[in-house]
């Protein structure tokens, strides 16, 4: 069956968050395809136009979304390049999606944060989750959080398996937290601490 796109135009408002910049909106603006040249007949499906960023979203007729909403919380003072790639890569694999390559990213950024913050590269990545543990960058009561990534990780590398987004789900976020543990908090208070005075 053929099916035709028509112009821009002024539809039904769609809420939704814009997966290219995360901001919540309601577009009205778009395009959308029928299965007739007139614009009538079904399997009708919207490109909505964010007006934030003005990129598109497509919305199949059952609303699926693409790309979805990007998961996890933006996180600052990300001062290593390679981290801050693997976590917006991690984020825009799951929003397509893609929850298998989420995972491995997942797992490998906990490589390049353990290797930013001084274990020497190189090593296995039990090595690297060691190194995060014993120099106090997992808070205690969250190494088991690190094994499921790694035990997570493995399972998408080495073994026949998709994973589902429930497991993409838990590993962006406790990624997230990591993230913004080792890097935001810290970035935040340089500058506004004082030295103590000696009594």
């Amino acid at each position: 069956m053929s099916l035709f796109w028509h112009q821009t135009g002024t539809y039904l408002s769609k809420s939704y968050i814009c997966g290219h910049c995360g901001n919540s909106l309601a577009s009205n603006v778009g395009y959308y395809k029928t299965s007739s040249p007139d614009g009538s007949g079904s399997a009708r499906e919207y490109i909505y136009i964010c007006h934030h960023c003005y990129a598109p979203t497509y919305f199949t007729g059952a609303g699926q979304q693409t790309p979805g909403p990007r998961p996890g919380e933006d996180v600052e003072g990300i001062g290593d390049a390679g981290v801050k790639s693997l976590y917006k890569e991690a984020r825009d694999a799951y929003s397509k999606s893609a929850f298998t390559a989420s995972i491995l990213c997942c797992r490998k950024l906990l490589m390049h944060v353990a290797v930013s913050k001084g274990a020497p590269s190189g090593g296995t990545f039990i090595s690297y989750v060691e190194y995060l543990s014993s120099n106090n960058y997992v808070p205690p009561g969250a190494k088991e959080w690190v094994d499921h990534i790694r035990e997570k990780g493995n399972e998408a590398n080495h073994e026949i398996k998709i994973m589902t987004k429930e497991e993409a789900d838990d590993l962006l976020s406790f990624s997230s937290m990591l993230l913004k543990l080792v890097y935001e908090f810290p970035s935040k208070m340089q500058g506004k601490t004082t030295p103590t005075k000696k009594v």
